[in-house]
């Protein structure tokens, strides 16, 4: 028996409405005022689609031991690197072992659902975490704009503490040129509206729908839960009805609480239904882009053991509005700006230090002293316990699953900043240990001294003149 064994997602936590961007650019395109509905969830300054693959992957071990993790499968239509492993610095951030294979999955939105079905494939000789991410952005003005939303979900398959058995799949493959983007381009581009959901988004989905019925041989009524996409709030319900569902079985959209995020939304929208699952019930799950998907699965008695099953609901509470239009598109780097002469200068990359280093950058291990237990970061040969002071007798010790507390903290208007003013402080770990890191989502006048933070992995920087993103941890407000 395999399946599901496992989830995990994430939603940044700022939210835009999509009223503030028909205020911003309505005038340019009145249109849009039909979309103005709802928000959209938007990764912060220093998140990209491989950050929020890291917290979903690591959400999705509340369930499952890492140490179990044979295989690491990474899906997305924007990935920070085109030649270099991404999915490695996701299985580094994620504290897995270097012998875990790691392969990525990208080109159209269906990626996510082929990342799926090939862990499924394999799932009898491993367990495999897939992680499905994007962070996609529409011209400003465009409906694209208000529709793409930012987020990642991770679904671990196995043959163990299955909470939903994969009972088959059945694919399509169609270069239906709808939504395209090439080397260089930023924003996705696309033909005509009404021909992309009448010749593709609709045609896929039902042809896809009444196949994977007619090769299992189920009936509409068998379903408890369909899962599909949408193009808009509306389409999705117009493609129910010519689905023929009943309400109790469409599931949720979220196109209105979020956003579409890409090659996550079929995740998430799974995750969603399973929240909501009775033992026994059949889960449809459908992707589209470049053809489709159908997977199918079936919900089993150890849905009563996940230890969290409100993680969408808690994810969509847990939000922010991100006020201005303008800084939407600073965060996007859309909006070109003045940073003065300390944004300008970042100190070159020393790769090879990085390379030594990297279980400190990217896992956030320090060093627990073997002769008197102390933890320290950064890695040191010699105990800073001053009672102990042992060379040579340390072990590794990660930190970033830790919870701490600020011991003090400070706004700095001098520094550069994408969202000054820059925030960062020391902070004590629980069971020991100390360093001083950036603060990340939340306001200055929300600290305050022994406040509870955890630990979230962030960009630190982009170097553009040597093509270098630069990750590390920071410390943010304990979200419970």
């Amino acid at each position: 028996m395999v399946g599901i064994s496992a989830c995990g997602l994430y939603l940044p936590r700022y939210r835009l409405k999509r009223e503030t961007l028909f205020q911003a650019m309505g005038w340019f395109n009145p249109g849009i005022k039909g979309m103005a509905r709802g928000e959209k969830a938007i990764a912060n300054y220093d998140e990209d689609s491989l950050t929020m693959a890291v917290a979903a992957g690591r959400d999705s071990f509340t369930d499952m031991d890492r140490a179990k993790i044979d295989a690491l499968y990474l899906a997305s239509t924007t990935l920070p690197y085109k030649e270099r492993g991404n999915a490695a610095i996701l299985n580094e951030a994620l504290n897995l072992s270097s012998d875990v294979r790691t392969s990525e999955y990208s080109g159209p939105l269906k990626a996510g659902t082929s990342a799926l079905i090939s862990a499924l494939n394999e799932a009898g000789s491993q367990t495999t975490l897939v992680c499905a991410t994007d962070c996609r952005i529409g011209k400003p003005g465009g409906n694209q704009e208000a529709l793409c939303g930012d987020g990642a979900a991770a679904i671990i398959i196995g043959n163990e503490r299955i909470i939903a058995t994969f009972e088959g799949h059945y694919s399509l493959s169609y270069d239906f040129p709808d939504h395209r983007r090439i080397e260089g381009d930023k924003f996705n581009r696309s033909w005509e509206e009404r021909w992309v959901r009448e010749e593709g988004y609709s045609k896929t989905i039902m042809e896809v729908f009444h196949s994977i019925l007619r090769k299992y041989g189920l009936h509409l009524q068998d379903i408890a839960k369909v899962v599909y996409p949408p193009l808009s709030a509306r389409d999705h319900g117009e493609m129910a009805k010519s689905l023929g569902l009943k309400p109790e079985q469409i599931q949720s959209s979220l196109i209105e609480e979020m956003g579409h995020t890409g090659c996550a939304h079929p995740f998430i929208m799974l995750i969603g239904a399973l929240e909501e699952a009775k033992i026994g019930d059949k889960i449809l799950t459908i992707s589209y882009g470049g053809g489709g998907d159908a997977l199918l699965f079936q919900v089993t008695e150890e849905i009563r053991e996940l230890k969290n099953r409100s993680k969408l609901k808690n994810q969509l509470s847990q939000k922010e509005e991100l006020k201005g239009y303008e800084k939407y598109l600073s965060f996007r780097d859309v909006l070109p700006k003045e940073i003065g002469i300390r944004g300008e200068e970042i100190a070159p990359t020393s790769l090879s230090l990085h390379w030594r280093e990297r279980k400190s950058i990217l896992g956030l291990f320090g060093f627990k002293c073997k002769a008197c237990g102390t933890p320290q970061f950064p890695q040191e040969r010699i105990c800073i316990n001053p009672d102990c002071g042992a060379i040579d007798q340390m072990e590794d010790y990660p930190f970033s699953d830790k919870k701490g507390k600020l011991f003090t903290y400070t706004g700095d208007n001098l520094t550069f900043s994408e969202d000054p003013p820059a925030l960062y402080g020391i902070v004590d770990f629980e069971g020991g240990g100390r360093y001083w890191f950036d603060i990340t989502d939340c306001p200055l006048e929300t600290l305050k001294v022994g406040q509870a933070v955890e630990m979230t992995f962030r960009r630190k920087y982009r170097d553009r003149a040597r093509s270098l993103y630069g990750y590390f941890w920071k410390a943010m407000p304990l979200r419970e």
